[in-house]
């Protein structure tokens, strides 16, 4: 697919698609089914990039990967891991930080882990020093070179305890990855407890480990001698469900989102009520639309969950710059992503973005110069313009910001969504959006 699409807006989107598997928690299973000695299967699964660069890194580590697009079906068979070549990781990694991950497992079936340079969307610092620092506590060795860091555990892993400053999805996988066959117990405070972790968590039980997540955000972990194969079927990635229902309240469409469930998207599908938006829970998924008349502006805040997803804010940013009123953004969880603002305003949107920790409590980003609140102002017309995707989020923001402005606007860089977001070009066309490649 070319990386330039060209969008004509104006059109109210309409139809039904399928969400599958949630992209935050199949890529780290595929990483944990390194951690078994018999091969394991992960269904409803989604055709999307990350996916196929995990399924590279772990094909250079000797596991057997072997995926069935159309049945959404992927069976990982780790019995003959081996030592990869820097430069093959480096390559294949590309811009995604999952190889970080890699390395409690690795540690663990051979001993020694090389990650190389990592990249992902530039949305915040996002830095690896904590997921290293982690690794230390139970005992790695990290040895830092000019083509990236060898870490080694000549003693072995060890449990310990931890608390994490801010409970990090990122910190609490890799903890997770590494205390599951550490030796003794491992204590995490102050841990990550979203839906895709649970899951993760879940996997991880199925395979053998020892997992007890108590109140607090305080996860406990036995540490065994082996783990095998699991089964297991991936959530749907509430995420992208929430990408769809925003683009259905942006251009005034009416769309059934198939597979989306009402369980972890609770904290979206109030705001999207709020707002003015209309939604049916179904057996098969659910429907959004909307239902005529003024949307409302609203105070929206960011956070961990059961939070306001940070993934769900850019989207839904585009649907507020449609409100009547002023609404109020506070983003607690990256410091830097309100970058994708910028070509809304271009597009004519009323957008203020400030320093200030507005419209809630302060939050961590407050005194460090972040622009992390965002004040929109509306209803404005959107107009159509050339537009560079920044990131996977905003990426999908500028799209529906395209989809909803008047006239044909180009949009760069498109490849980018193609890491979250399984076959948005199949799924735009069934809706009836007017799009062809540039």
């Amino acid at each position: 697919m070319s990386g330039i699409l060209n969008v004509t807006g104006g059109t109210p989107l309409t139809g039904e698609i399928t969400v599958r598997g949630a992209k935050n928690f199949v890529s780290k299973a595929m990483v944990a089914a390194l951690l078994g000695n018999t091969p394991s299967e992960l269904r409803n699964v989604p055709q999307i990039k990350d996916v196929d660069v995990v399924s590279g890194l772990l094909r250079l580590h000797g596991v057997d990967v072997d995926y069935d697009v159309d049945a959404g079906v992927i069976r990982l068979d780790p019995r003959n891991v081996e030592t990869a070549h820097v430069a093959d990781i480096d390559a294949h990694a590309g811009s995604s930080r999952i190889p970080i991950l890699f390395c409690g497992p690795l540690l663990h079936r051979l001993g020694e882990a090389f990650i190389p340079d990592l990249g992902g969307c530039r949305i915040g610092d996002r830095p690896i020093d904590y997921h290293l620092e982690i690794l230390r506590q139970f005992g790695a060795v990290v040895d830092k070179r000019a083509q990236g860091i060898r870490i080694t555990a000549p003693r072995g892993l060890h449990g310990t305890k931890i608390n994490l400053p801010y409970p990090s999805v990122g910190a609490t996988e890799q903890l997770l990855l590494t205390a599951v066959r550490a030796e003794g117990v491992t204590e995490l405070r102050n841990a990550a407890t979203e839906p895709e972790i649970i899951d993760l968590i879940a996997f991880l039980q199925r395979m053998g480990a020892i997992i007890s997540v108590d109140t607090d955000r305080v996860i406990r972990i036995e540490g065994v001698a082996e783990l095998h194969g699991a089964r297991q079927t991936a959530l749907t990635d509430r995420i992208e469900a929430g990408s769809w229902a925003s683009a259905a309240l942006a251009t005034g469409g009416d769309i059934l989102v198939r597979g989306a469930s009402q369980a972890g998207m609770m904290t979206f599908l109030n705001t999207f009520r709020r707002v003015g938006g209309a939604f049916e829970v179904l057996d098969e998924g659910i429907r959004f639309w909307h239902p005529g008349g003024e949307l409302n502006a609203t105070v929206l805040e960011t956070d961990v969950h059961p939070g306001f997803m940070t993934d769900w804010q850019q989207p839904l940013v585009v649907a507020l710059t449609q409100a009547t009123g002023l609404s109020i953004v506070h983003e607690t969880v990256y410091e830097n992503r309100f970058g994708f603002t910028e070509a809304l305003r271009g597009m004519g949107a009323t957008i203020q973005v400030y320093r200030e920790c507005l419209g809630g409590a302060p939050c961590r980003f407050g005194q460090r110069n972040f622009y992390h609140s965002a004040v929109v102002s509306g209803p404005t017309p959107l107009r159509a313009a050339d537009i560079e995707v920044p990131d996977l989020r905003g990426g999908f923001s500028h799209l529906i910001a395209a989809l909803t402005a008047e006239g044909t606007s180009r949009v760069g860089g498109i490849d980018i969504i193609n890491r979250g977001y399984e076959n948005f070009m199949g799924k735009l066309e069934a809706l009836g959006a007017q799009v062809s490649p540039g």
